[in-house]
């Protein structure tokens, strides 16, 4: 028998799910993260779930890895110095930048702008000009290239971007300053923008291009050192890694392009949520991942994740595709403090992380968190893991104590106004990707996982009117599914700004058809075969004469007909829905994109035992909680002895090896047959 392991990396835990592709049968384990070297707590955790599925690591087939590597780099500011070549004229685009200040109105005042991840110093001009039609206006300098060389490689620089003007419709100046710089600086790593996106807006394209270089010698060696330890406990294993936008692409690829994997994590998530919730007939969803230190929220419409253009991490915005991930600083870990000047309670974004956690956990955590309120509430077993993880009820409540002390208030209400807190910073992110984008959260179900997950979601949906709230096996986990059920995914695109008048059905498709197989080409050399790939394209479209662009999702089938009818329509309709309006003027397209992705894993979806609604001998104790306001008995139950069409009325508390989930008075849960817990008003049942 062979298996498919899905890796997540997070901040607080290292999460592993192992699936029996022959049954579908699944093994799962929690370790803690190692900051230091996060392959660490990944081989670690290898070992512990083949030992506990009793299984040699030798069986394993496909890896399936989520890092936040990339991310780290970034947010920690220790990615590598980069040197940039730009063309004569634009050394300081970095520093020009946008002129766009986040924060609200007078932000700029005590805006500190962000250092750029390629100083002026490291910057150097090459003299050479090329049209943005692709014409060779100035030959490109060489011998004044090869002296700027010679200072970046005094500088130490550690990676080099370059990126020239309208290098998108000609990249040869670039490709030719690539190979002078291999000849005078040796083996760096070049990261070429014709390469990392070829798109029109230079800014964009070289800041993305610079960020791609900044965290490309940390994510190299982290793929090379687990690829090559992977190799020696499972030779057979092949490894992929998580990209952005939800698939997966190869160790080399991602090696060279990592700026394709910055938001990693999260997107795997959304795809473990969509294959679960896919199985039990639910396509519009809110997902909802809410971990140690931050919660990631999404929407997915018609079973398909929406995918933006833009990626931002801290205060870095990228032009690459990724799930349409918005997060915010409401965790488990996140600390509750009440300022001396406004006495006002505030909840996150700081957070207790790993180390030392919070109180509860028992390693010199001090500071009150969401984790240790949940503790006092009485919402938390006494053990995490399966008992491997006691916790400090004494100390949580030495902490939140702190909190009540200061607001004047009992400890119990303290820790519900926590509680509803974070629960209100989550509803704010939740909205952001639903009713600020044009959709109606009562049309969807909401998706909760992560460890501290479920513990929130059946107040969201109750802020939300999002029913059902779905709570899948194994929530804490979930990311870690995702990763081993997505698949391989390649995407190509090309700047072609015209207008609907100045192009043609023919002409489109024959573009769209030459992106296929530039995409195609990846997957092929990952060993996918063409007849096993599937291909959508999509298309950059805008009023001629308008500053920003909407995204139109085009199929196989509709690029060999009347492709600019099918696009104005849609285009219109997306811009009324987002917009309110639209306009009778004519269309102009900007960017062509091709998406190709490899078969799905074979994998099939664990089914639970039958039974009928009474959950009666899943309960193992009742439990005195405070929860709307007041104390109330609770039973606790064992998801592990709960069966198919069983169901468990609130105030209840389920729980599990990685998550515990809370059901409110007058809400209800029950088990579907893939095991997941289907919560609704008990007025909705």
């Amino acid at each position: 028998m062979s298996y498919i392991l899905g890796v997540d990396v997070g901040g607080t835990f290292t999460d592993l799910l192992l699936i029996n592709e022959t049954n579908g049968e699944t093994h799962r384990a929690k370790v803690p993260s190692t900051p230091s070297d996060p392959s660490i707590g990944v081989l670690e955790g290898i070992s512990k779930i083949c030992d506990r599925a009793g299984i040699s690591q030798a069986d394993l087939s496909h890896v399936m890895h989520g890092t936040t590597v990339a991310t780290n780099a970034v947010l920690e500011g220790k990615g590598a110095k980069v040197g940039l070549i730009v063309t004569q004229g634009y050394r300081q685009i970095l520093q020009i930048a946008r002129s766009f200040v986040p924060g609200g109105l007078a932000g700029w005042i005590v805006w500190p702008k962000p250092t750029p991840l390629a100083l002026l110093e490291n910057t150097v001009e090459a003299k050479e000009r090329i049209s943005a039609k692709g014409e060779v206006i100035e030959e490109l300098d060489e011998p004044a290239m090869i002296e700027s060389l010679k200072y970046l490689a005094g500088q130490d620089v550690k990676a080099l971007t370059i990126s020239l003007i309208n290098s998108f419709t000609n990249d040869s100046h670039e490709r030719r300053i690539a190979e002078l710089a291999a000849s005078v600086m040796g083996e760096i790593p070049i990261s070429l923008s014709s390469k990392i996106l070829p798109e029109i807006k230079e800014y964009e394209r070289t800041l993305t291009t610079v960020a791609n270089s900044y965290v490309r010698p940390t994510a190299a060696k982290y793929l090379k050192n687990l690829g090559d330890e992977l190799t020696k406990i499972a030779p057979s294993a092949r490894l992929h890694i998580l990209r952005s936008d939800g698939g997966l692409m190869g160790v080399e690829t991602a090696s060279s392009a990592p700026v394709n994997m910055l938001m990693s994590g999260p997107a795997g998530g959304v795809s473990g949520a969509l294959w679960l919730a896919r199985q039990s007939g639910y396509k519009n969803l809110l997902t909802l991942d809410m971990g140690g230190t931050s919660t990631d929220v999404a929407l997915v419409q018609d079973g398909e994740p929406r995918i933006g253009r833009e990626t931002t991490v801290g205060d870095l915005t990228i032009r690459a595709s990724s799930v349409d991930v918005r997060t915010v600083g409401a965790g488990g870990g996140s600390i509750a403090h009440v300022p001396e000047l406004t006495k006002a309670l505030r909840v996150g974004p700081q957070s207790a992380g790993a180390v030392p956690g919070p109180a509860a956990y028992g390693k010199g955590g001090l500071e009150p968190t969401v984790t240790d309120a949940n503790a006092v509430l009485g919402y938390l077993p006494v053990g995490l893991l399966d008992g491997e993880m006691e916790l400090d009820y004494e100390a949580s409540q030495t902490a939140v104590a702190g909190v009540a002390q200061a607001l004047d208030l009992d400890i119990y209400k303290a820790a519900s106004g926590i509680v509803d807190i974070v629960n209100e910073n989550m509803f704010g992110a939740l909205r952001l990707v639903s009713v600020q984008q044009g959709y109606d959260p009562r049309e969807f179900a909401l998706v909760a996982f992560g460890g501290a997950g479920p513990l929130h979601a059946n107040a969201l949906g109750r802020l939300m009117g999002s029913w059902p709230v779905i709570i899948p096996p194994s929530p804490g986990v979930l990311c870690a599914y995702g990763d081993a059920t997505t698949r391989l995914r390649s995407e190509s695109s090309r700047t072609y700004i015209r207008r609907f008048s100045s192009t043609s059905d023919r002409e489109i498709e024959k573009l769209l058809g030459e992106l296929h197989q530039e995409a195609s080409t990846e997957l092929l050399g990952e060993g996918v075969s063409a007849d096993l790939q599937e291909v959508t394209y999509s298309v950059d479209v805008r009023y001629h004469g308008q500053g920003f662009e909407v995204t139109i999702g085009l199929s196989s089938n509709e690029v060999s007909g009347a492709i600019l009818e099918i696009i104005g329509d849609r285009f219109a309709k997306e811009h009324e829905r987002l917009f309110t309006f639209a306009l009778d003027t004519e269309c102009e397209l900007v960017h062509l994109r091709a998406v190709v992705q490899g078969e799905h894993p074979k994998v099939s979806a664990e089914m639970i035992a039958q039974a009928d609604s009474d959950a009666s001998s899943a309960v193992i104790s009742t439990r005195e909680i405070y929860v709307d306001g007041a104390m109330a008995s609770a039973s606790i139950y064992d998801r592990r002895k709960l069966r198919a069409n069983n169901v468990i009325n609130g105030p209840a508390i389920v729980t599990e090896m990685d998550s515990t989930t809370l059901i409110l008075p007058g809400h209800a849960g029950k088990l579907d047959t893939f095991g997941n817990l289907i919560i609704n008003p008990i007025s909705a049942n």
